[in-house]
């Protein structure tokens, strides 16, 4: 029977609020690896903490994960076993994790990935629009190429996904209105998981209103309606 092979890094989802949402299957694996990669390892720390977990950390973040990658490969290949995590929800979507994932599949080291917390699953869920096909945008850029990039999804026929600030949410709203409509229907989500969470829907004019006469806080997940053919915002 052939042996199998062994993993050497784990991409580990983590809570993005209520910290009950962690898997046996992460705690098991955060215990088990050599060293925790963290984002940010004053904030990990506290999820460990919590849990119970002492492990040694090492930073790895956006600021230096293109430096840290070939070194952290080597160590992989030398037999380490490291979990990726970030401050909250799935290694790789809107946060650090790509580049590492590629130069281990580029140097045949096995990964695997827990299924976990991510935010835009639940707002996307929650809106009531389309789900058989969705894109998901994450950030959109914050100055180059914000335009072109909202010109092409003006016409996007499918569910679109967008991970925004508190302090830019009514810029962008006022953005899609611009490029998508005011009456282009829309979901914005705050605080997902956490004693706060909250969910709104209406078109961008009525969400529009209703920001920027509330208070804005958390972090927000914005989901849009795609375009009918015509242009319109799609309705089921």
């Amino acid at each position: 029977m052939q042996e199998q092979e062994k993993t050497s890094l784990y991409l580990v989802p983590t809570p993005i609020g209520n910290l009950e949402d962690i898997t046996l299957r992460a705690i098991r694996v955060l215990k088990e690896v050599d060293v925790i990669l963290a984002e940010d390892t004053r904030t990990s720390g506290k999820l460990l903490q919590h849990l119970g977990i002492e492990k040694r950390m090492h930073s790895h973040h956006l600021h230096n994960e293109h430096k840290a990658t070939a070194h952290l490969v080597d160590r992989l290949k030398a037999g380490e076993v490291m979990a990726l995590i970030s401050d909250a929800g799935t290694p790789g979507i809107s946060d650090p994790g790509f580049y590492l994932v590629r130069e281990c599949l580029k140097n045949d080291i096995k990964i695997e990935c827990l299924p976990g917390a991510t935010a835009f699953v639940p707002a996307l869920v929650k809106s009531g629009f389309s789900t058989d096909r969705f894109t998901f945008e994450g950030f959109l850029p914050v100055k180059k190429g914000r335009q072109t990039r909202l010109q092409s999804l003006a016409s996007e026929e499918r569910t679109m996904i967008f991970y925004e600030s508190p302090h830019r949410l009514l810029k962008t709203l006022a953005q899609f209105k611009e490029y998508f409509g005011g009456e282009r229907e829309a979901s914005v989500s705050r605080e997902i998981s956490k004693m706060f969470e909250e969910t709104i829907n209406g078109n961008l004019d009525e969400l529009i209103e209703i920001f920027s006469n509330k208070s804005i806080k958390g972090e927000f997940v914005v989901v849009v309606s795609g375009a009918t053919k015509g242009g319109k915002a799609e309705k089921e």
